[in-house]
């Protein structure tokens, strides 16, 4: 019996993960629990010692002080602030007078601004809930079908996970070790692909489904002329400025993440005030969501490091590179492998958990097949985007049947996710095709390679370089387990 947990013991760990997880136990204390537990079988059975353990308050230490996620609380009171300052309904209001006149003219609306709401605030829940109150009940008082409209509405909300400065672009670049402003431009322009994909769909419904996307009548468009295009440049501009002042700083090299952060935090503190609406109520609510969200990021964080902590020294890492080295196909079939594997799981896990349980094991076989991390963590953010449209268990279906009204039915919901769903899968496809898409934005090339001829290769030169925002050595890798049985 010791023998077969000494050569199994890494499956098992996994497997216990993954049955916490099912049962519904919290996803931080799932990752302790069963890291603390294994890594107490492991010492009873000789494959671990002590020190080992021992290293955990440093990697928590490391947690603490590392610059990085500081960006993470600064995009969420930014997200926060704009999404109770009245920007989302503004810009929804002139862009649907502006785009009202054309068949699924609303549709376009919503997508645009959602691609805007997704640069500014970063937060997937603040732009479906706001944009499910504004225009949902206006898409159906004019006719739109409810699974399309409350399709656009998820889809259009959940282009916050892709397009910077998404959170959970910072905790894959905190997670893959890279910088995160090289993560920011490798998404951008897939992100705005996507973007116009959701067009393009909205479009194929007005050529061929023309009854279930009508054009707003004549009586509806209340404003025009001279008096529209002022409501559009007084809506606009303000949003376009502070995406300038935060992505704009961050890609041309004037502030680091965490610095971009808290410019547009300031930024949105600005515009509220602006617009009249800063007051300690709307402080007080921001900073408490604030503070939850991000409380749940490191206490997530803290859990995956006590798991990653034990598996690594029960040769989980080797375990899982024996399955994934040896796929047929060399690096394109593990990228095809574990896209589907990716898609699989989210159907039951959200992106958060991915990031903290599955990226790290898969991200050292991507570095040792030569696949350039930035590439491979924008393809997984894109697949991992996919959590938040799932039916019956995604996320922004969730947020939209929560403020939807009762006319819609959740089956309606549900049903107008798929097409995006498939969208979303073709934009995986596509990145996977054309690498030159996440590559064109990073400042350094990346050359073709290996028997399979892609080209998400990573140059050699640029392995062991993370720019400014990498993290630093772990200090667990300091502790070196006594000897343990090969892998199975």
């Amino acid at each position: 019996m010791a023998e077969f947990l000494i050569a199994n013991l890494a499956p098992i760990m996994f497997s216990a993960l993954i049955l916490f997880l099912l049962i519904g136990y919290p996803v931080a204390f799932s990752l302790a629990a069963v890291g603390m537990t294994f890594g107490l079988i492991g010492m009873k059975l000789g494959l671990l010692t002590p020190n080992l353990l021992q290293a955990f308050p440093d990697r928590v230490f490391g947690i603490m002080k590392n610059e990085i996620l500081l960006a993470i609380p600064f995009f969420t009171f930014m997200g926060l602030i704009l999404e109770r300052s009245g920007i989302a309904e503004a810009l929804l209001n002139t862009i649907g007078q502006l785009f009202g006149g054309i068949r699924g003219g609303l549709a376009y609306a919503v997508i645009f601004v959602g691609a805007l709401l997704a640069a500014t605030t970063g937060v997937v829940a603040a732009s479906v809930i706001a944009m499910g109150l504004i225009s949902l009940p206006i898409m159906l008082r004019y006719g739109y079908d409810r699974a399309l409209a409350a399709g656009v509405i998820a889809a259009s909300g959940t282009l916050a996970q892709i397009i910077p400065p998404s959170l959970v672009l910072i905790v894959m670049a905190d997670v893959l070790g890279r910088s995160v402003g090289d993560m920011y431009k490798g998404a951008f322009i897939p992100g705005l692909i996507l973007t116009g994909l959701y067009v393009g769909w909205v479009f194929l419904n007005t050529v061929f489904r023309p009854r279930l996307v009508p054009a707003l009548p004549p009586e509806a468009r209340t404003v025009r002329g001279w008096r529209l295009f002022q409501r559009v440049i007084v809506a606009m501009v303000p949003p376009l400025l502070l995406i300038f002042l935060v992505l704009g700083s961050i890609f041309i090299g004037w502030a680091t993440p965490t610095e971009g952060g808290a410019l547009g935090g300031v930024g949105a503190l600005g515009l509220a005030l602006s617009k009249g609406k800063l007051n300690r109520k709307l402080l007080t609510e921001a900073m408490e969501a604030t503070a939850k969200i991000t409380s749940f990021v490191i206490f997530i964080l803290i859990g995956s490091s006590v798991f990653s902590l034990v598996f690594r020294g029960v040769n989980g890492d080797l375990w899982v590179e024996h399955l994934l080295l040896n796929l047929p196909g060399g690096a394109l079939g593990f990228l095809i492998i574990v896209n589907l594997l990716v898609f699989l799981l989210a159907f039951f896990l959200d992106f958060f958990e991915i990031s903290f349980i599955i990226l790290p094991l898969l991200a050292p076989v991507a570095e040792k097949l030569g696949i350039d991390l930035i590439w491979f963590g924008v393809l997984l953010g894109v697949n991992m985007q996919t959590s938040f449209m799932h039916p019956p268990f995604g996320f922004a279906l969730f947020y939209l049947r929560s403020v939807a009204p009762p006319v819609v039915r959740t089956s309606e919901i549900y049903w107008g996710a798929v097409p995006f769903v498939g969208i979303q899968v073709v934009m995986v496809a596509l990145i996977i095709a054309f690498p030159a898409i996440v590559t064109v934005g990073l400042d350094r090339p990346v050359r073709t390679g290996g028997s399979t001829q892609v080209q998400f290769l990573a140059p050699q030169e640029d392995q062991g370089d993370a720019g400014a925002d990498t993290l630093q050595e772990d200090p667990a890798d300091l502790f070196k387990p006594l000897p343990k049985a090969p892998p199975p």
